[in-house]
């Protein structure tokens, strides 16, 4: 595998083997972490339903859209600063680090100063003012694949972050658009060993986005672990038929936590450690 030579900081080198991100209790990048919750904050009442039988499954943060970048100007575009206030809310009530997507360089600041992760999306993954601004954050980000980028621009754009001061990048695959319409996106399962091979940064990897079908998280969460990933990113909502946005891909807490104890002991077969 040709390494790219316009990276200075994301690559592996003799002095940086691995990144491992301390949040709170959590270590990303020793062990293996999961990351679950709703697509979408709704209320405090739903993310609460959510969150709980979550916490009892074992997750480690828990994840909550208050700003969405929907295709449709006429989609739920979620609950904005009110949103971030309940995440908030939830996550110290039930002790659990929580993560949101941010979408606009100028909401950076009071975002990072309510979550423990700054989320950027797919769609943003080239907004390079974005990474800026999250690069002078002091929370760690993660960082998705564009849904038509290759490894190279994805690495490019942690890049961005690292330069600005910010070592703490998380990076997700979460499938990539191709000719196949059968799924969702196309999960680019090979992007894990190969971003393992390149840098020091963790990887996860968001099945639920990959494929858009309930049916086939499950065994795409087992060769995320397989192939080594760090983590896991799934949307889980604790009734999917009336979620506001992504219902087609949610799963409910019940059948997350069958999904959790098989990655589980997947993980503890491929010698890594998970709660």
């Amino acid at each position: 595998m040709k390494k790219p030579d316009n990276l200075k900081l994301c690559l592996k080198s003799p002095r940086n083997q691995k990144t491992i991100i301390t949040i709170g209790k959590v270590k990303v990048g020793s062990g293996f972490t999961m990351i679950a919750g709703p697509c979408s904050v709704e209320s405090e009442e739903q993310t609460y339903k959510t969150a709980l039988p979550l916490k009892e499954a074992g997750i480690d943060i828990l994840r909550g859209g208050v700003f969405k970048a929907r295709t449709s100007p006429y989609d739920f575009q979620g609950l904005g600063f009110e949103g971030l206030k309940i995440l908030k809310k939830v996550g110290s009530e039930l002790e659990l680090p929580v993560i949101t997507e941010v979408l606009d360089t100028r909401d950076v600041e009071i975002t990072a100063s309510y979550v423990d992760i700054l989320q950027v999306g797919s769609r943003n993954m080239q907004n390079f003012s974005l990474l800026k601004e999250v690069g002078l954050s002091d929370k760690p980000v993660l960082l998705k694949r564009g849904m038509s980028s290759t490894i190279e621009e994805w690495l490019n754009c942690a890049e961005y972050i690292l330069e600005k001061g910010n070592p703490n990048v998380i990076l997700c695959e979460r499938g990539i658009r191709t000719f196949e319409t059968f799924t969702r996106n196309t999960l680019d399962m090979a992007a894990v060993p190969a971003i393992k091979l390149l840098t020091h940064l963790p990887i996860f990897v968001d099945p639920s986005h990959g494929t858009g079908d309930p049916e086939l998280i499950e065994p795409m969460s087992l060769s995320a672990v397989g192939a080594g990933a760090d983590g896991l990113m799934i949307e889980v909502h604790h009734n999917p038929e009336v979620a506001m946005s992504d219902k087609a891909q949610a799963i409910d807490p019940s059948r997350y936590s069958e999904i959790f104890n098989k990655v589980k002991k997947m993980s503890a077969f491929m010698e890594k450690s998970i709660k």
